[in-house]
């Protein structure tokens, strides 16, 4: 019971979002992916069969578990944050769908854009309520997806 407690506060990225997303990116073949908060790992998997070096970053247990299965990437089980500062390689995308309860946006932008290769781009989905000073802002509903060039 409670591993079904934890999969119900999962929210998945809503599929107009995500193929926006994918239509920003474009071509991402042989680019490093890095989906924080990974969930179920939606995000991850559709770059995965986009031919992106996939890493998924999520805390829980049961769902890196679900993750592993599903995927030839790496699956890292740890908080983002830390997870952001042992990182060994240089992302060219980093995507971060944070729970609704998260509350460290400004340390996790921060963090995401000092581990990103130059010219890479951070992508944040969040609410429409919360507000940041991103590059670039595409508004679907009540989602956002926040971006950052570097």
């Amino acid at each position: 019971m409670k591993n079904t407690r934890k999969l119900r506060r999962v929210k998945p990225t809503p599929s107009i979002v995500k193929n926006a997303l994918f239509n920003i990116l474009g071509d991402i073949k042989d680019l490093v992916f890095l989906d924080l908060f990974a969930g179920t790992g939606q995000i991850g998997l559709e770059a995965e069969k986009r031919g992106a070096q996939v890493i998924f970053i999520e805390k829980s247990k049961s769902l890196t578990d679900k993750i592993k299965h599903k995927t030839s990437g790496k699956v890292i089980r740890a908080d983002v944050l830390k997870a952001l500062e042992k990182l060994s390689v240089k992302p060219h995308i980093i995507f971060a769908d944070p729970p609704y309860s998260f509350e460290n946006y400004d340390l996790l932008i921060e963090k995401a854009l000092k581990v990103l290769i130059e010219g890479g781009v951070f992508i944040l989905e969040h609410d429409k309520r919360k507000r940041f000073s991103p590059d670039e802002e595409r508004i679907y509903g009540d989602t956002v997806l926040s971006l950052w060039r570097k």
